[in-house]
């Protein structure tokens, strides 16, 4: 018997030794089921033979060796090591979290190996004749006559029930097949004429083939930063090479895959949330085995273990969607950088807004900086126009200039986009005889009306409920919207425009399967059409035929607590702003404010973001405020709001003995209370990296045994994006 030491999913932070016999030694990377109390985990060999400080005979026995091989190998774990480090979480819940769903539960890999099909001898001996009135049966028996076909090329012609039809008659048969890297093309389809910029940057990106190199492409929205990814891209996949393509929301992953499947006659697969977990798991192994030439996915894909990764793509990475903002809070482009260290390839992270961060290393040579300034297509930029509200008579919360260029636009065919970060239909409902507001119980948040589903709805913590008949203070029934949401903002355009198309585009709108590619598809089809939505349609989503866009409103953003606000403001706005004249025209945008003059709205509208970036940045570094300083966040929440304070005092208390780390609070967060619970924060400043994680590394081992530890749900979040 020897000792192997496990990596559990459990909140602690220590791995686990048992005993195993010494014929089936595990390897590092594999799975076990292992006893853990009253229960059985499944858990992840992390050690074999370790110096254990336990006697023998007080160590348990591993139930099962659940794979012969690794399922995380020596570079994932590396990776995983690191992040689990880095972000202070437990190692073993990073590992577990980095499979998919199925091998989680401890599922057999072997099980799920991919099927071909074949002809049986009954079926090789088949008149087909017999076949003659079945006709699409008679056309699969034909293909297979010619050649077996695995599972994926089958049912790219054929249903599974035709399959199922001749595999019942005794016709055709499955088997295993082991599957193969892909092969690399002989030829590839020629890509777009570049612009001299866009060659430099294929050029740069081409010659770093082998070695770990980080670029930053900055490129105005329209500027060709996917075509450059694709010319990267097939210099890679001709030598047999992977190539890992990061996008920040799901709803960017059919446009990409459609663009890049056009491009390409190769194997290139998706991953994200709405697979279902047969369909992550084969993404997984063909990730694996090299037979997916290019993967695209969101940020989890990170984590899946290429056999030859060759390049790692990170678009929009400015993106808050990349940041895990629950439990392991990593960072998928931070981690992608490392994980490209790792495997010894080169990044391209390619943003037309980038992040401060990732201006700041290229301004200090960490990152090789690639401009695009000018639009692909040869048109500039789309024009601001600020459209002043005050003392101004509004129609559905529209100028009357707004509604002059909208109608202009329509009347030549073209479309126009109306941006409102508001879903549902209004942000509260309100009492017209006492001024009550409809609140939501759990939260300090006003709960938005939704007409469609005629339900109140938190967007904090999800709470719903009927809308009420009366007032909850005076009883009066005069209940009335207060604001505007997207979902009313359609319906007063309806009254506006009756004989024109209108496609909403939100989260309510796009949350039954399929429904986000038939809007994009009605979208990208000819002819006069409203487009309505939230941020989803800031998302490097390609709009030809939109010519205006008009911002309704962002007054409610000019004002924040958060420092990062005005960057998130500006990215916001340049990249809505840059879904106009994409197309085969100038593009416009009107953007309504009460408050024309602010500065923010000047320096984007006159100079643009990349000099409203810089000044930013110069007043970060007045501030000492990221990326000039680190940043740790603790978060407590308790139903009790004293047990939070006093547990972040207590925190505080030690964090006071590091001199080099400054302290912002015990504060209550922004949003004071969510789903019920009291909600406080606590920001740790450092301008030394190593000091800020030395110091929690420190204060983990401390705290756990605290007995107001065990009254508080706590989160330390190193690098936050979200404040609140």
């Amino acid at each position: 018997m020897i000792v192997i030491r496990v990596a559990l999913p459990v909140p602690i932070r220590q791995h686990f030794d048992y005993l195993v016999s010494e014929l089936t030694a595990p390897a590092v990377g594999c799975r076990v089921l292992v006893p853990f109390g009253s229960r059985k985990l499944i858990g992840i060999v992390w050690q074999v033979s370790p110096d254990s400080s336990f006697a023998l005979d007080k160590l348990k026995t591993v139930i099962e060796i659940i794979d012969p091989q690794p399922v995380l190998p020596p570079i994932l774990c590396s990776l995983l090591s690191f992040a689990a480090d880095y972000y202070h979480y437990p190692l073993g819940e990073v590992l577990i979290s980095a499979l998919p769903a199925l091998l989680r539960e401890g599922r057999n890999l072997a099980d799920y190996q991919p099927l071909a099909y074949r002809l049986t001898e009954k079926g090789k001996a088949l008149d087909s004749n017999q076949l003659r009135r079945a006709k699409q049966q008679l056309a699969l028996w034909q293909a297979l006559e010619q050649s077996d076909l695995t599972e994926s090329m089958l049912l790219q012609q054929f249903s599974r029930a035709i399959l199922n039809q001749l595999i019942k008659k005794e016709l055709v048969e499955s088997y295993p097949v082991a599957p193969s890297p892909f092969v690399a093309p002989t030829r590839l389809a020629a890509g777009l004429q570049l612009t001299p910029n866009q060659a430099l940057a294929v050029t740069a990106i081409n010659q770093a083939k082998g070695r770990f190199e980080r670029f930053l492409i900055e490129g105005v929205t329209g500027s060709g930063k996917t075509e450059v990814y694709l010319q990267c891209i097939a210099q890679y996949v001709i030598t047999q090479q992977q190539v890992l393509v990061i996008v920040p929301e799901i709803g960017l992953t059919p446009q990409t895959l459609a663009r890049f499947q056009a491009r390409f006659e190769l194997p290139i697969l998706c991953w994200h949330s709405a697979l279902t977990d047969s369909e992550r798991l084969h993404c997984w192994q063909q990730a694996a085995t090299g037979a997916a030439a290019v993967i695209i996915g969101t940020r989890s894909a990170l984590f899946l273990p290429f056999k030859q990764l060759g390049l790692i793509i990170i678009d929009e990475e400015h993106d808050q969607s990349l940041k895990q903002q629950d439990g392991f809070s990593y960072h998928a482009r931070d981690l992608a950088i490392k994980r490209a260290a790792i495997e010894h390839c080169p990044i391209v992270l390619g943003s037309a807004t980038p992040s401060l961060e990732s201006l700041y290393n290229a301004d200090n040579k960490r990152f090789i900086h690639l401009a695009l300034p000018d639009r692909a297509t040869g048109y500039k930029v789309p024009d601001f126009t600020l459209v002043d509200l005050k003392q101004q008579v509004l129609q559905f919360g529209l100028a009357d200039i707004s509604l002059a260029h909208i109608r202009k636009q329509l009347s030549l065919g073209q479309q126009v986009m109306l941006f409102l970060n508001r879903r549902g239909f209004a942000p509260a409902l309100s009492c017209q005889e006492c001024g009550w507001l409809t609140e939501c119980h759990r939260c300090s948040a006003f709960t938005t009306y939704h007409k469609q589903s005629r339900q109140l709805i938190c967007h904090h913590c999800g709470a719903s409920k009927a809308i009420p008949r009366q007032c909850g203070d005076c009883g009066s029934t005069q209940l009335v919207p207060l604001g505007q949401g997207t979902e009313q903002l359609e319906q007063n355009l309806q009254t506006l425009f009756p004989d024109t198309a209108i496609t909403r585009l939100d989260r309510d709108s796009t949350r039954r399967k399929g429904a986000l590619n038939s809007a994009l598809d009605d979208i990208n089809s000819p002819g006069a059409r409203l487009i309505v939505g939230t941020q989803m349609l800031a998302k490097g989503h390609h709009f030809p035929n939109v010519s205006l866009v008009v911002i309704v409103d962002v007054d409610g953003a000019l004002y924040s607590s958060d420092f990062r606000a005005p960057e998130q403001l500006a990215q916001l706005l340049t990249q809505v702003a840059g879904r106009a004249g994409r197309g085969g025209s100038q593009g416009r945008v009107l953007l309504q404010t009460h408050y024309p003059e602010h500065n923010l709205l000047q320096d984007i509208i006159h100079n643009g973001y990349a000099a409203f970036a810089r000044s930013a940045l110069l007043e970060r570094k007045h501030t000492q405020l990221p990326p000039y300083q680190y940043l740790a966040l603790f978060r407590a929440e308790a139903h009790n709001s004293e047990h939070c304070q006093q547990w972040l005092n207590q925190v505080a208390g030690l964090i006071n003995k590091t001199p080099q780390l400054q302290l912002l609070g015990p504060i209550p967060s922004p949003l004071e209370r969510r789903a019920g619970k009291y909600r406080w924060q606590l920001q740790l400043y450092s301008a030394n990296r190593s000091i800020i994680h030395t110091a929690l590394t420190s204060l983990l081992n401390e705290f756990m045994a605290w007995p107001l530890t065990r009254k508080v749900k706590w989160q330390l979040d190193v690098d936050p994006i979200d404040l609140s």
